[in-house]
């Protein structure tokens, strides 16, 4: 008996417009959790049958460790897909922390095996996930942040952190996940009796890395529990000053939810103060950057004039183009952040 494909079939155009035509509203949502998954075939398979009933879109990651799911929901099948949550045992009483904004943030299911659901791609002999940090609540965070001899360390990579980030954080100046623990551990080497203070998005990163600090001779890791979306609804909640300022970046089409009005970083064109994300309108490019209103406006969205000129090409030429390496513009050709090259003595 052939097997059935579980996988979206349809455009993404057909798939946009159905999104922008619906007429709920959709409750963006995330949550993780490390624990032991048998028969991940079936387990996905299962998955993508009762959320596509539900008509949740989203991007969910599955592996032997556990899951990590960002997804939107219907706002009228929010109930039905709670208790969904509750018939499967490895997913019963999951923390499920709902987006600070809304916006099309998914527009399709996709639900995908991997090795792990951080890609950090250490070796199992590094960490212990029956030994992790100290979870923290949102007021206990804060109240660790008066003490001068602590450290805390964005878990994120250089991207996100430009947008926001805790006041006098360590930000590791890293591109991806798999450079990101080994970096950490050289940045607070000598300080492994200190106080680390982990925090990161929603908490998943914090947990395997908080794992292997300790692992690594740390004796006394936090991490933030829930990570920067708990941590935002919480000092809402109970009338606590945010000493997260900025934006929290978030990997869908919103690209980032305001915590605070602060601005912290710059257009990546002009230098002028700003803090939009924006994915280069140039399809054959699609590098992450910062970009102003003025020069969104004066580049059509793209990260430089070269990306400008090709996406102004009809598209059928632009097609033809693609076939030849040669003839695309070059991601090489616009670096998309200058960055300032750190030194631990700049943190420690």
């Amino acid at each position: 008996m052939k097997k059935e494909i579980l996988y979206n079939k349809k455009s993404r155009e057909i798939l946009l417009k159905e999104l922008q035509n619906e007429s709920f509203k959709r409750i963006t949502c995330s949550f993780y959790r490390y624990t032991t998954i048998k028969e991940l075939e079936k387990f996905r398979d299962t998955l993508y049958r009762e959320w596509s009933t539900l008509k949740i879109y989203g991007r969910i990651y599955i592996a032997e460790e556990g899951i990590n799911a960002q997804l939107s929901c219907p706002e009228q099948n929010w109930e039905l897909f709670k208790n969904n949550l509750q018939s499967h045992n490895s997913l019963k009483e999951i923390l499920v922390k709902v987006a600070l904004e809304e916006g099309e943030s998914f527009y399709k299911l996709t639900i995908k095996i991997k090795d792990e659901i951080v890609a950090y791609g250490i070796d199992k002999n590094e960490y212990d996930m029956d030994i992790t940090g100290h979870h923290l609540s949102a007021k206990n965070f804060n109240e660790k942040l008066k003490d001068k001899n602590s450290l805390v360390v964005d878990m994120r990579n250089y991207y996100e952190s430009e947008v926001g980030h805790f006041d006098n954080a360590i930000i590791p100046d890293v591109d991806t996940s798999r450079d990101l623990l080994p970096e950490v551990k050289n940045l607070l080497k000598g300080h492994e009796k200190d106080e680390v203070l982990l925090y990161c998005t929603g908490g998943i990163r914090c947990e395997k890395a908080s794992s292997y600090l300790i692992k690594s001779g740390f004796q006394n890791v936090n991490q933030l529990k829930g990570g920067i979306i708990q941590y935002s609804h919480d000092i809402k909640k109970e009338g606590l000053n945010s000493k997260f300022i900025g934006k929290n970046f978030v990997f869908d089409a919103r690209l980032s939810e305001r915590v605070t009005e602060d601005i912290l970083s710059f257009c990546h064109q002009c230098g002028e103060p700003a803090d939009q994300h924006l994915d280069c309108g140039n399809d054959a490019c699609h590098i992450l950057f910062i970009q102003c209103e003025k020069c969104n406006l004066k580049y059509s969205g793209c990260c430089s004039t070269d990306c400008q000129d090709f996406a102004s090409l009809p598209i059928e030429e632009q097609r033809v183009l693609r076939k030849d390496p040669k003839k695309i513009v070059s991601k090489a050709r616009y670096s998309s952040r200058v960055k300032p090259k750190l030194n631990k003595s700049d943190y420690l």
